[in-house]
């Protein structure tokens, strides 16, 4: 998997693309940025969202279970000195949908790759180019 972010008109907007796709990321107006697009960090905690609630759907689907509508908030809070990063995510299930599945789609949810990754030890391999 890649990603490659380029700006694209002197501002903080940068175009990201990743295989055929194209996002827009800026930084809001109060800091420094257009707010032409989501920040990095609100980027972050949508790749968490929507992977928690992909994962939860194909757990679902291969389990022939009807969930209705799913919805995953999470609300993302960086590190600050002397505390870690702080997810906070609420799973909203249809209140048809039985106890016992709830919970097992919860402890699926735990498995999805970014929400994986994020509390996982992770490695930087860094280099400059010239081009």
């Amino acid at each position: 998997m890649k990603a490659i972010a380029r700006r694209g008109d002197g501002t903080l907007k940068h175009d990201v693309q990743m295989r055929s796709h194209t996002v827009v990321a800026d930084e809001p107006k109060d800091e420094g940025g257009d707010d032409s697009g989501p920040s990095p960090q609100e980027l972050l905690a949508a790749s968490l969202a929507s992977c928690t609630a992909i994962t939860i759907e194909m757990y679902a689907k291969r389990k022939g279970w009807e969930l209705g509508d799913v919805t995953v908030h999470v609300e993302y809070e960086p590190a600050q000195r002397g505390s870690p990063t702080r997810f906070r995510m609420v799973v909203d299930f249809p209140k048809e949908l039985p106890e016992e599945q709830r919970e097992r789609l919860m402890q699926i949810a735990a498995k999805c790759p970014v929400h994986r990754t994020l509390e996982g030890a992770v490695a930087f391999d860094e280099r400059v180019e010239l081009s």
